[in-house]
């Protein structure tokens, strides 16, 4: 089945900063630009954050595959969320379709984009509601401390 070539929308350790974003994402965007995904709350995990359906808002970035690309960043993500095809009962993430919002001070001029999500799957979801921690603010990157700077 061919896939929809849509933008991505990440909000854990795929930002700029966090230690996956150079591993998947360097070289295979050709944008990122900040956005907010509406209707989603987020969760703490083991060193990496799930998102569910909700009634908040999570921070992220809107991700363009480079031309020529984009294939090979959809199996990467799959693999790195452990998502192995709709509603599998192995999945960790269910990567889904929902409606984006990019940041109004950055351009191009704001809109809603349909964008890839992995959202946590079903029984993921089920536990993080009866019993997971909420990442206040829905923003993964001030759940704590910025890394010390690097000395030379």
């Amino acid at each position: 089945m061919t896939q929809v070539p849509l933008p991505f929308f990440v909000y854990g350790t795929l930002l700029p900063g966090e230690h996956n974003h150079d591993r998947f994402l360097r070289g295979r965007t050709r944008d990122e630009r900040p956005a907010v995904l509406p209707g989603a709350l987020l969760y703490e995990g083991p060193g990496y954050p799930y998102a569910i359906d909700g009634h908040g808002t999570v921070s992220g970035a809107l991700v363009t595959a480079a031309p020529g690309s984009y294939t090979e960043l959809l199996r990467l993500l799959d693999d790195l969320e452990e998502y192995l095809g709709p509603d599998h009962p192995r999945n960790l993430y269910e990567r889904v379709v929902r409606t984006v919002l990019p940041r109004a001070d950055h351009p191009p001029p704001p809109g809603p984009v349909r964008a890839w999500v992995y959202l946590a799957a079903t029984a993921v979801t089920r536990s993080l509601r009866t019993g997971g921690t909420v990442v206040p603010g829905g923003d993964w990157l001030t759940r704590r401390p910025p890394p010390a700077p690097r000395t030379p």
